[in-house]
Order: structure tokens, then C-alpha cells, then sequence
């Protein structure tokens, strides 16, 4: 042994070893360098979960979830994330947590119109978007209630505030913003999938769109308020349909330019007058813009405005020529 490692066996064996320090799991003294004791990190993670039974662990984190859900926000993340994997799950097999959701919504009164076709419309769009994009666009729920509203919002009368509201009642934490930001994501994925439309196209779209609406409209308006102009129901029937015929046509004798920055809505009230000036004295007074306004919610105002341009684009109803009533 030389001198210089005799002095370092004398340094150490002269230090008291009382500057100590844990480094790395190994108890070393900072004065002579001896390691006093190897073990400190065997000793400190022997009950560390990575060390215990599969059994003991799974355990461990059961304890660790309950605790953490006794935390309110906590629990309502974890409910939503409970929720958001079932609707993963089950998206393409049953569609139950959708349906559900259509159904609750639905339920609340605020005059929610999805039936079977609208339904299986709303079905197909989403599965579609979701095949694509499930992982891109992680919370599908609000692209549900995005492409519901999508669906429903030109043939209804629900204002977007309600429905935002009866969702967020329902547990899906939205707001305006948040529905905007998932249509827009919709229409720009949409509009990658399909083909340019050229003008025609686009005209026979919002047309079509026009004679829908005008068609659930007039279906809005009860027999019960208009019996007393006629014999029977099947009166009335017969003149809602010389009207669905009537609106055809005027639809089909518009051109583009006055239907492409359009209100759909607004324009099918003020048509629904518009053709109800164009009958006889005797049932000119049936569609009257008070009960108009009564069935689609526009006002006697927006009625007559879109009346006045249909006027000057269709001509005054009195010069038209009408199917009669037998």
C-alpha cells in the first residue's frame, strides 16, 4: 500500500461521518466519500407498486380512484370520459348513447322535430365524419350536437340559445363558440368529400330546401283553427295540396340571384301569404299573417317584407293563376 491510499484508510477511519448525504439511493459521507449503507434504495421501494402482486396494484388504483372522485370536478371528468368511451364503443353497433341523447332532447318540450328519416340522416352523418376523424377530433359529443343542429336548424323554430341550453342541462358543457367551431370543422371535412357544385347545382339545392320547409310549415297549421272555412278535413287537405303545387312552381319560376344570400325561413312564411292572396275572396282571409306568425314565429313585419318581394318578383298575386277548389 502506498503512502497517499494509507492516508485516505486514516482520513476515514478518523471521520466521525456525521456529514451525510442519500445520493442515488446510497447513504454516502461528504467529508471521507465511504458509502455507509448500499440498501436505502431497496429499502425505500419494496412497497412501491412497481415491486408489489398485479392483484395488489390493481387494488392500489381503485383506492387512488375513489379517492380522486371524491373530488366533484374530478368526478365530472371522469363521468365525461366514462361517457365520450361508450359512445366510442358503441358507435357503430347500436347507437344507443346517440339515440338517447335525441331522445332526451326530444323530451324537453322546445318542439325538437327528428323523426325516423331525420334520424337515420343524422346517423349517417355522423358516422361518416367520425370514420375519419374519431381520433383527430376527440370530442365527439359536441359533433353530434353540432351536426343535430346542423340537421334541424332549417326546419325549426328552436333558436340556438334554447338548444345550447337544454344541452348543457342534459350535461354537455357547450357554448355558442364551441358548437360554431364544430360545424365549421364538419362543413370544411364535408366539402373536401364531395365535388365542386357548379351554380345549377347549388339553386336546386336551397329550391328543394325551400319546398321542405314550405311543406312542414303548412303541416304546422292545425284544421282545428281554419275549420270553419271549411266542409271538412279533407277540404283542407285537399287545398294544402294545391298549395304545396302552387309553391312549386312560383319556387321553380325564381332565379338564383334572389335566392343565393337568402333567410330559407323568413322567405317560406312570407310564400305561404304570398299564396294565400293568390285565392279568391272567399278563402283569401284563411292564411291570414297573424296565424302565420302564430305557426312560424316571424313576425307580422318579416312576413310582409318577404311578401312585398315576392310580389315584385313573382307579380301581384291577384294576376295569377290559381287551381280552384271543387
Amino acid at each position: 500500500m502506498n503512502n497517499k491510499d494509507q492516508d485516505q484508510v486514516n482520513i476515514k477511519e478518523e471521520c466521525t461521518h456525521k456529514n451525510t448525504k442519500s445520493e442515488g439511493g446510497y447513504l454516502v459521507c461528504q467529508d471521507c466519500g465511504l458509502i455507509l449503507n448500499e440498501d436505502l434504495q431497496f429499502d425505500r421501494y419494496k412497497e412501491d407498486k412497481y415491486f408489489i402482486s398485479q392483484q395488489d396494484y390493481e387494488k392500489h388504483m381503485r383506492v387512488k380512484d375513489s379517492k380522486a372522485r371524491q373530488d366533484p370536478a374530478i368526478n365530472e371528468k371522469y363521468r365525461r370520459l366514462k361517457i365520450l368511451e361508450r359512445w366510442y364503443r358503441d358507435y357503430e353497433l347500436s347507437f344507443a348513447e346517440q339515440k338517447r341523447t335525441i331522445d332526451l332532447l326530444k323530451s324537453y318540450g322546445i318542439g325538437l322535430n327528428v323523426d325516423q328519416i331525420k334520424f337515420q340522416q343524422i346517423k349517417q352523418r355522423y358516422l361518416k365524419y367520425n370514420k375519419n376523424h374519431r381520433k383527430t377530433y376527440q370530442n365527439m359529443v359536441i359533433i353530434f350536437l353540432a351536426i343535430i343542429w346542423m340537421e334541424i336548424k332549417d326546419t325549426t323554430n328552436i333558436r340556438i340559445e334554447k338548444f345550447i341550453e337544454v344541452c348543457n342541462e342534459l350535461g354537455h358543457k357547450i357554448n355558442k363558440k364551441m358548437l360554431n367551431n364544430a360545424m365549421q370543422k364538419i362543413k370544411k371535412t364535408e366539402e373536401a368529400w364531395i365535388k365542386f357544385k357548379n351554380e345549377s347545382e347549388i339553386e336546386n339545392e336551397i329550391k328543394n330546401r325551400i319546398k321542405i320547409l314550405f311543406q312542414k310549415d303548412l303541416n304546422n297549421i292545425p284544421y282545428e283553427k281554419l275549420k270553419e272555412h271549411f266542409l271538412d278535413k279533407s277540404d283542407y287537405e285537399k287545398l294544402k295540396v294545391e298549395m304545396q303545387i302552387l309553391a312549386d312552381k312560383y319556387i321553380n319560376n325564381i332565379s338564383y340571384e334572389y335566392l343565393k344570400n337568402l333567410n330559407y325561413k323568413a322567405f317560406t312564411a312570407g310564400l305561404i301569404y304570398y299564396i294565400g292572396q293568390t285565392f279568391d275572396k272567399s278563402r283569401k282571409k284563411i292564411f291570414t299573417q297573424s296565424l302565420i306568425e302564430e305557426t312560424t314565429k316571424f313576425s307580422s313585419t318579416t312576413i310582409r317584407k318577404k311578401y312585398h318581394i315576392l310580389k315584385d318578383i313573382l307579380g301581384h298575386p291577384k294576376k295569377q293563376s290559381n287551381l280552384l277548389i271543387n
